[in-house]
């Protein structure tokens, strides 16, 4: 199976894998930079600004910076960056969870083998068709595919469920591009996977401490420090250039894991010419049988800190912000620099057509804490501005990996985004909107359309919009 934990695999085109992480280097860096000036600061701003890579030593010291007029600058140099890169547009997602069964014995994870509360469940054919045409039937375009880890899932499991959501269609609905989080394979079954057609492999590192690492990961293929971290290299080399990476914050301390994931951007840079497309910093939350230990509780004034710090540092990244958050701190944060969420999410098996009032932890992974309609998040973000999008323009244009670079870093995300990211907003107000929902969602759409300067490239995209109300669909630039 491709999952099955094989040391050979650390050699990457028969090459030996360097560590590249290494916790005392990250420690020193941190504590060399732990009392910054004003003027270090607002120097590193100033590059941040200038939408330059941050350096290790640079990012310490923003993250040490504790000035509390100091840390309202980078958030307000965040929140400028994000204007300049991405516009106002965020991109909406929803997580479908297909089987919890799992090897591991993660410390902190309700699908952990110990775990005998947890209620498993592996979804048939006919169980993903259902949870799809929910899904679609609610409006949502763009699916991140959850697995356990097990060997029932492997490459080609995963390849079958790609294809499988992938065929199914309600009313106008369709999911038009499919993200994975799952288990580190080996070659092979990154390239059976990619055949299947998905955007983004995510895998999360969870704490880039190995010492912590290996005290909260007990058992399963999942208790390999380097074979996980070394799981998107294998991915890169078996085709698949849009992977994202994550920490799981509330293992360790959170500066270190900062500046884990800014070295591990840094190894995919060196070595592959392109950076993860996405970051992902989930807090840790309760689950079946597992309470949460505060020694290392991340509080909402560093979450907002570390979420612009990481805007700053890299401005091309794309940053995911889920529902294990409250409405009120994702509210918050958006502004910050975050380019992703998720809306509507359920994450217990079946949970998109059981309807439960309540969450059940013994049937899910973790506890969520907002649990608002796809709807109340999208007009919620009409509401302040921001133009909720589901495009996939990029995905079928092959605008991915470094094809995906050379079209952001000139300024694409903003010129192209955020017109396709009207496009799908007038699909979903056309579909699924309620009357005064329609009225809220165009009055947004025109006051966007009143800020184009460029008059060719705005009648096109008039011209779009009129053949969406018309009835066409999947229209972008």
């Amino acid at each position: 199976m491709s999952i099955v934990y094989n040391p050979q695999q650390y050699k990457i085109a028969d090459k030996p894998m360097e560590p590249f992480i290494d916790s005392d280097e990250i420690w020193d860096i941190l504590n060399a930079n732990n009392a910054p000036s004003p003027e270090q600061v607002r120097a590193v701003i100033a590059k941040g600004l200038d939408k330059k890579r941050l350096s290790l030593h640079e990012t310490a010291i923003l993250v040490n910076t504790t000035d509390i007029v100091l840390v309202e600058e980078i958030k307000a140099a965040a929140r400028e960056l994000k204007e300049r890169v991405y516009g106002k547009r965020i991109v909406l997602f929803a997580p479908l969870y297909v089987g919890n069964l799992c090897v591991n014995d993660c410390t902190y994870c309700g699908f952990r083998s110990t775990n005998k509360k947890q209620a498993r469940l592996t979804l048939g054919k006919q169980d993903v068709i259902d949870q799809v045409v929910a899904l679609e039937d609610a409006g949502h375009k763009r699916l991140i595919l959850v697995y356990g880890e097990h060997p029932r899932y492997d490459a080609q499991f995963i390849a079958d469920s790609v294809k499988m959501v992938y065929e199914v269609k309600s009313k106008n609905g369709e999911i038009r591009r499919v993200n994975i989080n799952a288990a580190p394979l080996d070659v092979e079954g990154y390239k059976i996977v990619k055949e299947s057609g998905i955007g983004t492999y995510q895998i999360f590192q969870e704490t880039y401490h190995k010492e912590t690492y290996e005290k909260v990961h007990l058992a399963g293929t999942k208790k390999y420090y380097d074979w996980r971290l070394t799981g998107l290299d294998r991915a890169m080399e078996g085709g698949i250039d849009d992977v994202g990476i994550g920490a799981l914050l509330g293992l360790y301390d959170w500066r270190f894991e900062v500046m884990g994931l800014l070295r591990h951007v840094n190894h995919f840079e060196a070595v592959y010419k392109v950076g993860p497309h996405t970051i992902s910093f989930p807090r840790i939350q309760s689950a079946s049988g597992f309470e949460v230990d505060k020694k290392y509780a991340v509080s909402d004034a560093d979450f907002t800190k570390l979420v612009a710090i990481l805007r700053l540092a890299v401005p091309y990244t794309g940053l995911i912000l889920t529902a294990r958050e409250p409405a009120h701190i994702r509210s918050e944060i958006l502004e910050f620099g975050i380019s992703q969420i998720d809306g509507g999410t359920n994450i217990e098996m079946k949970g998109y057509t059981s309807h439960k009032e309540e969450q059940d932890l013994d049937h899910e992974q973790f506890e969520i804490s907002d649990n608002r309609s796809l709807n109340e998040v999208m007009m919620e973000l009409v509401g302040k501005g921001y133009i909720p999008s589901f495009c996939t323009a990029c995905y079928r244009q092959n605008r991915t990996g470094e094809h995906f670079m050379e079209f952001s870093v000139p300024g694409f995300i903003k010129r192209f985004c955020q017109p396709n990211a009207l496009l799908t907003m007038a699909e979903y107000l056309e579909d699924y909107a309620s009357p005064d929902d329609k009225v809220k969602g165009y009055k947004l759409i025109e006051d966007n359309l009143a800020n184009y300067e460029d008059e060719k490239f705005k009648s096109k995209l008039i011209d779009r919009l009129a053949k969406i109300k018309g009835g066409a669909r999947d229209l972008y630039f």
